[in-house]
C-alpha cells in the first residue's frame, strides 16, 4: 500500500515537472496587419463598400473587435468582415 502511494506521488511530481519545463513566453506577431493588430486604440473601420460582380453585387462591411489582452497587457484587435449580396445600383 505504501509503495503504491509512493509511486503515485513520484509520478505526479514527474508529470508536474514535465509540464513546467515546456512553458514558454508567448510571442504575438502578425505580418498581415490587415487582419490582426496588437496594442494601441481600435483601428478605424472602412466604410461599407459595394462591388459589382457582374450578375450581382456584394456589400462588404468591416469591423475591428477587441479579443482580449496579451500577457503583457496589450489589446488584441481582430477584423471581422461581413459580405452580403445586395441589389446593384
Amino acid at each position: 500500500m505504501a509503495l503504491r502511494r509512493m509511486l503515485m506521488a513520484s509520478g505526479l511530481v514527474v508529470a508536474m515537472a514535465g509540464c513546467a519545463s515546456n512553458t514558454f513566453a508567448p510571442n504575438y506577431q502578425s505580418n498581415n496587419t490587415d487582419v490582426l493588430r496588437i496594442g494601441g486604440e481600435r483601428p478605424d473601420a472602412a466604410a461599407p463598400a459595394v462591388e459589382n460582380l457582374g450578375s450581382f453585387c456584394v456589400q462588404t462591411t468591416q469591423q475591428w473587435n477587441d479579443q482580449g489582452r496579451t500577457p503583457d497587457d496589450q489589446r488584441l484587435w481582430v477584423k471581422s468582415t461581413l459580405r452580403q449580396a445586395v441589389a446593384c445600383r
